[in-house]
């Protein structure tokens, strides 16, 4: 009987500190029992964990610890880890902005946007004039000579849009024109003639990349096909049609996009130009630049052959804010292939003018 009388006891000793305790402690879930704690300090401490606010710091201060060491918290809950550096918003690149690589930059499609840069060159002068095109074709090789300027003015027009989103996983299908004229708008004597117009469109299916290359970040690839013709009858008619490839590469303030391509062949009566590939090249690479609001671009070209076939390009481009979107814009060019009627002729220009649209 005492040993029950003990254990009985003992019963509500344990009940009346369990009481006390949920007294001053409730169910965190419901927020009605906070109110019956007398203790300012324990009310308030009844309230935070009644609305999970305990557990909310909790998992903040957890989520700036993993961001300080290259980690960060999913929605869900889920830690990932980011190699090599915080998982911290970062501004899309140059890539991004101009191609909308990540799917949280993609803006659907039929959005008419820049592709190279769009300008206007009063002043576009050579150091040799091609006054006699020629070609490997008779039919495609001037018998007189034309009575040309050494100044001109030149203007581009270059634009494209996406017009299928979302293409095999993350693809992108995009179309582009470019279209560049040499205007001998000074040449009085000849009636002011366009001397050469250029017409390239093509399709590029985009995708984004995320890998590393020799301290670049390669964010682009792309793979189409490429049409470049002057729309001129024989013995003008210069032509040809690519498949071409892109790889994009960033690094900091600097951007290099790597174009290979493949010239479809064409039969040997047709052809206007068949070593075209000889001078203008099988491939370029562009690098460009922005520095303090202005922009630096060089297009270099090479056939990829040695001896008579070795030839190439180096195209440098330069503009800078003058007011809003207008640009002053210097463009100097040596090689072969300024333009496709003067794609085996050697010649060195100098283009002055303003630009309104750049390469990013």
């Amino acid at each position: 009987m005492p040993r029950q009388l003990a254990i009985a006891a003992s019963a509500l000793a344990a009940l009346a500190i369990t009481t006390h305790a949920a007294a001053q402690n409730p169910d965190p879930l419901d927020i009605r029992a906070c109110t019956a704690i007398e203790t300012d300090a324990q009310r308030l401490a009844c309230y935070d964990r009644a609305t999970h606010r305990d557990d909310r710091e909790a998992q903040r201060a957890a989520d700036e610890r993993m961001r300080s060491s290259g980690v960060f918290t999913q929605p869900d809950g889920r830690a990932a880890a980011v190699a090599g550096e915080a998982a911290v918003p970062r501004a899309p690149s140059s890539l991004d902005r101009r191609w909308e690589l990540d799917p949280a930059s993609k803006l659907g499609t039929f959005n008419l946007r820049s592709y190279r840069p769009v300008y206007v060159m009063p002043f576009f002068a050579t150091s040799q004039l091609n006054t006699q095109p020629r070609s490997p074709n008779p039919d495609n090789s001037v018998g007189e000579r034309a009575h040309l300027d050494n100044i001109e003015a030149k203007f581009q027009l270059s634009l494209k849009t996406k017009v299928l989103q979302d293409v095999l996983g993350n693809g992108d299908l995009w179309v582009g024109y470019t279209q560049s004229s040499r205007w001998q708008v000074y040449n009085k004597d000849e009636s002011r003639p366009f001397r050469e117009t250029d017409y390239e469109p093509e399709a590029l299916l985009v995708f984004g990349t995320h890998y590393h290359a020799l301290g670049w970040d390669a964010r682009l690839f792309d793979i189409g096909i490429n049409h470049q013709s002057n729309g001129r009858s024989d013995p003008y008619s210069r032509s040809w049609n690519r498949i071409v490839a892109d790889i994009g590469l960033e690094r900091g303030d600097w951007t290099i996009v790597l174009r290979p391509w493949w010239r479809i062949p064409e039969s040997r009566g047709d052809d206007n130009n068949r070593d075209i590939e000889d001078y203008v090249g099988r491939g370029e690479v562009q690098l460009v630049r922005n520095w303090n609001d202005q922009t630096f671009g060089l297009t270099l070209r090479h056939s990829l052959r040695g001896g008579d076939a070795n030839h190439g390009s180096a195209r440098f481009s330069w503009s800078v804010p003058l007011a809003g979107s207008l640009r002053g814009y210097v463009e100097v060019f040596h090689g072969y292939g300024e333009s496709l009627i003067d794609y085996n002729h050697e010649a060195t220009y100098l283009g002055v003018g303003l630009s309104l649209l750049d390469w990013y």
